[in-house]
């Protein structure tokens, strides 16, 4: 596949085998519109940035995938839950757990070691610690993507990885654009997605 064919079937893997919630998508939406700030507030706020991205945009995100989506067999999609975390390209619920418990344990880490092991300089006060922290916290989050980036480059092929890393920073505009509907949904009552829009593209594709 070419480099925007294979990104637009992760974002479509991506979508419904872990979208189905519309909870967890309108949770998406928000964490989206989060994200799209911290982009913004890099340039001029770095510390708000980060806090923005991880205490909102993140937290949110990852309360709609661990509490809302469901675990049980996939009947859309005839997968089991087993089978959609082995073939997950990025982050899967396992590895989000320890990214996530790295998160938790940089806040205690710092409060007794200011400098962070070595790492930083130390710096006195309320501001100073969460100076640290979001330097931490943004150091965690940048890490992450570079290192399953690196990942994927040895187990699926440099563009593979090449078009994880684009999706996964370009995917708070692509939730605005799938997922704004996501309330209208949820005051309809309608609390999942049937994928039909995936499937309506995909019996087009077998037609032609």
């Amino acid at each position: 596949m070419k480099f925007y064919e294979e990104l637009k079937k992760q974002r479509w893997d991506d979508h419904r085998y872990y979208h189905h919630n519309r909870i967890n998508q309108f949770l998406h939406l928000i964490s989206a519109t989060c994200f799209l700030t911290s982009y913004v507030l890099l340039f001029i706020d770095p510390v708000s940035a980060v806090m923005i991205g991880w205490l909102l945009a993140m937290i949110l995100r990852q309360i709609g995938h661990f509490f809302f989506e469901p675990k049980t067999y996939d009947q859309v999609n005839e997968a089991s839950h087993e089978f959609k975390e082995s073939i997950k390209v990025g982050y899967n619920l396992r590895r989000k757990v320890i990214l996530l418990s790295v998160w938790v344990i940089a806040p205690v880490i710092l409060y007794y070691d200011s400098t962070m092991l070595g790492m930083l300089q130390a710096r006195e006060g309320i501001n100073g610690y969460l100076y640290n922290l979001s330097l931490t916290w943004l150091f965690i989050g940048m890490g992450a993507l570079v290192f399953r980036t690196v990942h994927l480059f040895f187990i699926m092929g440099f563009q593979s990885g090449c078009v994880w890393f684009t999706k996964i920073l370009t995917d708070p505009f692509h939730d605005i654009k799938i997922y704004h509907k996501a309330p209208y949904y949820i005051m309809k009552g309608e609390m999942y997605d049937d994928m039909s829009d995936w499937y309506d593209e995909k019996l087009v594709a077998q037609k032609s």
